[in-house]
């Protein structure tokens, strides 16, 4: 029974706690500031575009090798990847409430997490480094954040590793509030606490007062709202904010706002066959075969 409750209290935040920020002017590190190169490394990655993704951001990451959010982006990559490859991103998987609470049936690609645990390794090696010279370097919060965050993804959706899942949730909220603390516009950041507050808050009241001893509390809508902050302010992960709240909003039978979401992310992306299905089974029509990811 504990590990479906710990299971239920982590999703996929690309996550799973996830931030990019707008900060003070004077901050004008990567994770900060739209940089070209980056836009258009997660615009391949939304497209599914996956190896492409990763050459522009190793391309980015060759020439600031003392950054973290190069590796951050790099491990994105390919946790999108296999997520998107065990059809996690999918109202089938959002729906089924086995796979939503429990995970992926079978095991991930081996050699693609060997890959992304490298990744988020050297992120994190990066961040403690600014860390030691700067104890409040934005920078570092983010990228510890952000490896915090698809960590407990993984654990929880690919490895099934519940307990695990669950120490990550926690350690990637915490970074989450100390970045917003110092920096309260940072909207990308609360795809993380939204996306925790949201699967926590779909458990029955018995579970979710138990994890309250944990210091993990849940709220559906406060989790909806939250996601809807970085959709309205967002600037790397607002796409995925608006997938992941398109795909709450099928589940809270909001299919309206389901269906606004979905059309736009297949009108930003119209090479993209994920969000024309979506949008199609959001409106209740069939999906072409050409449609189907």
């Amino acid at each position: 029974m504990r590990w479906r409750i710990y299971s239920a209290a982590c999703f996929l935040m690309f996550a799973a706690a996830v931030c990019s920020a707008r900060p003070p002017a004077e901050v004008d590190g990567a994770a900060f500031t739209s940089v070209p190169e980056l836009t258009s490394g997660f615009r391949s990655l939304y497209l599914q575009n996956f190896t492409e993704a990763r050459e522009k951001f190793a391309a980015w990451e060759s020439q600031h090798s003392d950054e973290p959010f190069g590796e951050v982006a790099i491990a994105a990559s390919y946790l999108f990847e296999e997520l998107y490859r065990q059809g996690v991103l999918s109202s089938d998987f959002f729906l089924n409430e086995k796979r939503f609470l429990h995970g992926i049936e079978g095991k991930p690609d081996a050699a693609r997490m060997k890959s992304f645990q490298e990744a988020l390794d050297q992120a994190r090696k990066l961040a403690k480094a600014r860390l030691a010279i700067n104890v409040k370097d934005s920078e570092a919060f983010f990228a510890l954040t952000m490896t915090a965050g698809m960590e407990s993804n993984a654990d929880m959706m690919l490895k099934k590793q519940h307990m695990e899942s669950l120490k990550r949730l926690k350690e990637g909220n915490e970074y989450a509030k100390q970045l917003l603390t110092q920096q309260p516009d940072a909207n990308d950041a609360y795809v993380a606490l939204g996306t925790a507050n949201y699967i926590i808050g779909s458990l029955s009241g018995g579970a979710r007062f138990f994890l309250m001893f944990g210091g993990v509390h849940g709220d559906k809508k406060l989790g909806m709202q939250q996601l809807g902050k970085t959709i309205d302010g967002g600037r790397y992960l607002q796409p995925y904010a608006k997938i992941l709240l398109a795909l709450a909003a099928r589940r809270e039978k909001q299919n309206p706002l389901a269906q606004k979401l979905f059309r736009e992310l297949s009108e930003e992306f119209p090479e993209s066959p994920l969000y024309a299905a979506e949008y199609a089974k959001a409106m209740g029509r069939p999906i072409p075969a050409e449609m189907h990811p």
